[in-house]
């Protein structure tokens, strides 16, 4: 399935887009924050690390998403941007 580019969407698909990596990138850090917290938690005061160590990898892995969320946002502030512009 093809990707549509953004000028070919409409304004409010575009806000709606928007709103919706917003809201995933928030919630993804939110979930990231909780997930730190108990691993350093789990860390500092157990005695069984094993399973801390590889949920620092899960963790790190999923941080490789925010970069991605990141560029598609100011990709699509940047269309609208210009559409407003040219309005």
């Amino acid at each position: 399935m093809k990707e549509q580019s953004l000028k070919d969407k409409t304004t409010e698909k575009l806000q709606s887009e928007l709103k919706t990596i917003k809201s995933i990138t928030g919630v993804l850090i939110g979930v990231l924050i909780v997930l730190f917290s108990v691993i350093i938690y789990g860390l500092l005061t157990k005695e069984n690390n094993s399973s801390f160590i590889a949920l620092i990898a899960v963790g790190i892995s999923c941080c490789g998403v925010l970069p991605l969320q990141f560029t598609n946002m100011k990709k699509i502030k940047s269309e609208l941007d210009s559409r407003n512009k040219d309005n």
